[in-house]
């Protein structure tokens, strides 16, 4: 006979909020992950992979912005140096992510734990990728279009925290718990 476990969604985001206690940001990743609570259920692999896939479409919407805010009003040379640079780091970062999503694709299970130098490495580089464009926007001095600026770096400081969040739920005890065993 076959046993069958019946979630509350009360308990499913009591899992997520838990689990993002070992995060940076912990609002930020309930917040972010706690609508996938049904597909989550209680298991830290798939956890980890809608961190992922959550920051993948985040980064995706920041590059989108940030490659628009090049435009409209003049900008010094700075700013628009500054923008570009963020345009070039964000792009990296989605290319990064994107790959690493699509490593993961297919089923959950051993296999995700045989990968996860790999997470962490490609995480990492697109949080290296993140700080190298807010770098470039903290050096200050921008005129003109300061407000532009202001709008990237925010956008791109959410990115940032979301990355870590994810790397934090990839490297945390809970996924690699997961299937270590008796």
């Amino acid at each position: 006979m076959a046993a069958f476990i019946f979630w509350t969604i009360e308990a499913l985001e009591d899992f997520i909020k838990n689990s993002c206690t070992q995060t940076t940001y912990p609002k930020l990743c309930f917040d972010t992950l706690s609508t996938y609570a049904n597909t989550i259920q209680t298991r830290p692999e798939i956890l980890a992979q809608a961190a992922l896939n959550v920051t993948l479409d985040s980064a995706r919407t920041v590059s989108a912005a940030v490659s628009g805010a090049g435009g409209g009003r003049l900008m010094s040379p700075r700013e628009a140096a500054a923008i570009s640079d963020c345009v070039e780091s964000v792009g990296d970062s989605v290319d990064e992510l994107r790959q690493l999503v699509a490593e993961m694709e297919g089923p959950v299970g051993q296999d995700f734990y045989v990968k996860v130098g790999d997470v962490q490495t490609w995480v990492s580089a697109a949080l290296t990728e993140e700080d190298t464009c807010m770098d470039g926007l903290d050096e200050g001095g921008f005129v003109g279009g300061e407000e532009k600026v202001v709008v990237v770096r925010e956008r791109v400081l959410r990115l940032a925290r979301l990355t870590s969040n994810a790397l934090a739920l990839v490297n945390g005890p809970a996924p690699v718990q997961a299937y270590k065993g008796p």
